[in-house]
């Protein structure tokens, strides 16, 4: 795993000093509000409804133990005593007062980590595929370009203030656990003719008010020009894109208006510049970080125990069958310790569960974790016979829910329990649907269903490419609700549809309820998912169960 170096080091450290000055000054009224804005804004610090909010950034997800110990600590001596986990795979407190911010940003150096650039018009932290550096359809682990762009990206002087906030996410395999089509930048990467690694590029993806998926502006990237392209895609949109109207500033819109083939010959002749410029200098950095990200040195394993173990326990079995994916090295398996038990706020973590799962890390995955997009956090490498340990331990803490990828492993937005900009309320909205199903005792044969929901147009939730979405409004001062289907967020991603009129709060879970039911009375079989149900039937059967005896269902 990277590690900073004194250039690093020196540089945080830098701006948490400057931004303790700052913090000084609005604290004794020499900043006004409107002055520190954007000050705390390029320190991850929002206003949100009712306090201070410290975005602090997890690059690529990856996480050492003893920095999710130290994110532990942080809540329990700072904040409320949790944390919550993001879509964009970082870490929110939600009631720092602003005088301890500073020594927040002091703690997180402390263990090589930071807040810088988790929000502004600016490039933001670089997302990648939770599994990375372990899943066993990897073509390669793409940390490391993760990396290189987040340190070509991080204070870029052209960069920091874009005509809107900008996102990339990077995925080193075929299947997408990236969500790549759905972000400003998307990179998969591929093998060419010759066999060689490279990416597909895509621009232009995006959710909020007007969702697009990414359109394909490369089809093959030679790993060499990563850096130099991306810098011509993002020094293009800088000039062409809007600053005019905020809601159509994004690059998503820029491609749209002048069109990807007039946007890309313009970012292909700024490439043949940019790449001169480059030099080499940025392949000779990525052999360094490429070194800091060689795999642990895998033991040799016996798996017998834990076959045995999930013959003899259901509880044991039923949880790995949903939360244990394939590892490249046949003796290891890869562990999503799911944030979603019922009834729990999506993505909430105490600093207890945060320090038990530091502790799990160093004993059974080399020292190692991961956090999701979809909220949950990753054990990347731990070796099958130490599964039924392992398994124990989380059920002390109440972190062995076996649901991952199931109805109640729902994406949900902070809503307007904590959000400024949101219009409805998402988590207890998540919270009532993972209830009523686990009272139903439905959710294994229900199989596969990715639901999200978001408390506003801006869609942090991602309920556009949730198979069942949700979108929370404000109607007259009335929390509506409305539902979309079909939406996709891995490879064959698709946008949402909308199914029709909103439901109120009172109404909504008992919809999804028999959006549920109907689909299982009329899939094929207990193979077919929501997501192929709704591709092969349409959305006729699926409304009209959401909207029996009415003509909303035609």
């Amino acid at each position: 795993m990277y590690r900073y170096d004194d250039f690093d080091d020196a540089f945080v450290r830098t701006r948490v000093a400057q931004f303790r000055g700052q913090v000084e000054r609005r604290i004794d009224g020499s900043l006004t509000e409107d002055e520190f804005k954007p000050l705390r804004l390029m320190n991850g610090l929002y206003l949100q409804l009712h306090a201070y909010m410290l975005r602090v950034a997890i690059p690529y997800g990856t996480l050492r133990a003893e920095q999710m110990r130290q994110l532990g600590m942080i809540a329990e001596r700072w904040d409320e005593g949790y944390g919550h986990f993001t879509t964009r795979q970082n870490i929110q407190f939600n009631w720092p007062k602003l005088k301890d911010v500073p020594d927040i940003l002091e703690a997180l150096a402390d263990v090589e980590m930071h807040a810088i650039q988790t929000s502004g018009n600016t490039i933001r932290n670089v997302t990648a595929d939770h599994f990375a550096g372990a899943a066993a359809d990897e073509i390669e682990d793409p940390r490391p370009a993760a990396e290189l762009l987040r340190q070509w990206s991080t204070d870029h002087p052209e960069f920091q203030f874009l005509p809107r906030k900008f996102k990339i996410a990077i995925t080193g395999s075929p299947n997408d656990r990236a969500v790549v089509k759905a972000h400003d930048i998307g990179l998969r990467m591929i093998r060419n003719e010759a066999g060689e690694p490279g990416f597909e590029v895509l621009v232009g993806g995006g959710l909020g008010r007007t969702p697009m998926i990414g359109k394909v502006i490369r089809d093959f990237l030679p790993k060499e020009d990563l850096l130099p392209y991306c810098e011509a895609i993002v020094a293009t949109y800088n000039l062409l894109g809007r600053r005019d109207n905020k809601y159509k500033a994004r690059i998503k819109i820029t491609v749209h208006e002048n069109g990807i083939d007039t946007f890309r010959d313009l970012v292909e002749q700024k490439f043949i510049e940019t790449r001169a410029a480059f030099g080499g200098a940025d392949q000779e950095l990525l052999r360094e970080i490429e070194a800091a990200f060689a795999p642990p040195a895998f033991r040799a394993v016996d798996t017998a125990p834990f076959e045995a173990a999930r013959e003899a326990d259901p509880v044991f079995r039923a949880w790995a069958d949903t939360n244990l994916a394939e590892h490249k090295d046949a003796g290891h398996a890869i562990v999503t310790i799911s944030l979603k038990k019922p009834g729990a706020t999506p993505g909430d973590a105490t600093a207890e569960q945060m320090r038990v799962m530091a502790d799990l890390a160093d004993k059974y995955s080399y020292g190692e974790l991961r956090v999701s997009h979809e909220q949950n956090i990753i054990l990347p490498h731990v070796a099958k016979d130490d599964l039924p340990a392992l398994h124990d331990a989380l059920k002390s803490v109440e972190l062995a829910t076996a649901n991952l990828g199931l109805v109640s492993d729902i994406i949900a937005c902070p809503g307007m329990d904590y959000c400024a900009l949101a219009t409805a309320r998402s988590i207890p909205i998540a919270q009532e649907i993972a209830e009523r199903f686990e009272e139903l005792k439905l959710e294994h044969e229900i199989g596969e269903l990715k639901l999200k929901i978001s408390g506003c147009i801006n869609a942090c939730g991602h309920h556009h490419v949730g198979h069942i979405g949700i979108l929370g409004l404000d109607r007259a001062g009335v929390e509506n609700y409305q539902i979309t289907l079909g939406g996709d967020a891995t490879e064959t991603a698709a946008i949402g549809e909308r199914a029709g009129p909103g439901f109120p709060a009172e109404e909504i879970v008992g919809a999804i309820e028999r959006l549920v039911l109907g689909y299982l009375d009329v899939r094929e079989g207990p193979e077919e998912t929501f997501l192929q149900a709704y591709r092969r039937l349409g959305p006729d059967p699926f409304k009209a169960a959401l909207y029996p005896d009415t003509k909303d269902a035609a």
